[in-house]
């Protein structure tokens, strides 16, 4: 057995490794003489967006700007950032219920089509031939 200062993720101490396990995408993986678990030696740094990345794409969507416009600005894919809006969506908490009915309601630009269009095309005048 050799002695060397790996760190296995349950035991951080000094680790008697008893074989080396081959190699797999150009890393060294050991066994821990221990616990038996796989390890290697240096692990990559996490993955991913880091949250202020996220704050301010996030913020951009508040303002108004499109998932695409977002991508471009941010070299970010859309749906990275639709699956951030659902994410922070799920944590707001549901809108009350209101029984109430309001005793002032704002139309604004309302407009409804009551009857049938008489002409199938054009803006309605009649053609008269010259």
């Amino acid at each position: 057995m050799i002695q060397v200062l790996l760190l296995c993720i349950v035991h951080t101490v000094t680790l008697r490794i008893s074989k080396k396990n081959g190699k797999r995408s150009s890393k060294q993986n050991h066994i821990c003489a221990q616990c038996g678990r796989q390890f290697i030696d240096e692990y990559d740094p996490p993955k991913g967006y880091s949250q202020e990345f996220k704050r301010e794409c996030l913020e951009m969507y508040l303002n108004g700007m499109g998932f695409r416009a977002i991508e471009r600005v941010k070299e970010v894919h859309h749906t990275t950032v639709i699956y951030w809006v659902k994410q922070l969506g799920q944590q707001l908490p549901d809108a009350p219920l209101t029984s109430e009915i309001p005793e002032v309601a704002e139309l604004d630009e309302l407009e409804t089509f009551v009857k049938s269009k008489k002409t199938k095309s054009g803006n309605g005048a009649v053609l008269k031939p010259w």
